[in-house]
């Protein structure tokens, strides 16, 4: 077994085609049969469920699948830590939820560019649950999501406790009396939004059940759609007032269980770190 052969093996997992897997590794197909052959002799187990139509992953090559990513992130890093044994350089891909990504990237990129010009950082936004499956999956070096988080294979530092208030319009009518009407109107992210989940639960303490969600992809909008008066939201206190102030709407502390979110930044606990990757760790310890 050599690297070539894990790769001609996840080329066939990824494709499901041996003979796409030839042109993904610009080789030919009777060698792409041949090294999965011989990666099966050596682990005396059928890594693929072969039919008509497709190739899948037996339970056994699912296993063997999760270790070559294991390897070939550890090869990216060795070939990292031995190119950049002078200076710290290379490659980081940092996930943010929508808040942390449109406020706070900008100045996490701005401090760590200073410090260390020569690792390109790239910032990707997504859901919690989404952002720590691509940390998991080695699509993420590390990410900032809101705790609580307890996941095999994650270590975590505590980044910021933040306050979430409820959101009116301050042209529409109380809080209280928006509650009382049926449907309650509620402007929400898409679904596995941290904010959406705490409005959500905060209303079904109260024995709300009964709203329609308007779903808007950014702050922006979610504000806009607040003032205009198309429903009620949910967003931390210090974005509303540092960066909306001016605007027509009210903010509704919350109690302190459903009202606090803590942000921590998560990432893999196994295998060596890259100096990029620690680098930018040590930033917040």
């Amino acid at each position: 077994m050599n690297l070539n052969d894990l790769k001609i093996f996840e080329a066939v997992a990824e494709t499901g085609s041996f003979t796409k897997a030839a042109t993904m590794t610009f080789t030919v197909q009777s060698n792409v049969t041949a090294r999965v052959k011989s990666l099966e002799e050596e682990f005396n187990t059928k890594l693929f469920l072969r039919t008509s139509r497709k190739v899948e992953l037996t339970a056994e090559g699912m296993i063997l699948m999760e270790y070559c990513k294991q390897i070939q992130h550890l090869m990216e890093e060795a070939k990292h830590t031995i190119q950049s044994a002078e200076h710290i350089r290379g490659s980081l891909k940092i996930g943010c939820i929508e808040t942390t990504m449109a406020l706070k990237a900008p100045e996490i990129y701005r401090v760590f560019e200073e410090k260390y010009p020569d690792v390109e950082l790239e910032f990707k936004s997504d859901t919690r649950n989404s952002l720590i499956l691509d940390v998991l999956n080695y699509r993420l070096d590390a990410a900032f999501v809101s705790a609580p988080i307890n996941v095999n294979g994650l270590e975590k530092i505590s980044i910021k406790e933040e306050q979430l208030v409820i959101l009116t319009s301050s042209k529409g009518p109380q809080l209280q009396t928006l509650l009382e009407k049926e449907p309650l109107k509620i402007v929400v992210f898409d679904e596995g939004c941290i904010f959406r989940e705490r409005l959500e639960s905060w209303l079904s303490h109260k024995g709300i059940l009964n709203y329609k969600s308007t779903v808007v992809n950014s702050i922006e909008g979610i504000i806009n759609f607040v003032e205009a008066g198309w429903g009620i939201s949910m967003l931390p206190e210090e974005i509303v007032d540092e960066h909306y102030a001016g605007r027509k709407i009210k903010n509704y502390r919350l109690n302190r269980q459903l009202g606090t979110m803590n942000t921590v930044l998560v990432f893999r606990k196994d295998g060596p770190r890259s100096r990029a990757l620690q680098s930018f760790i040590n930033m917040y310890l």
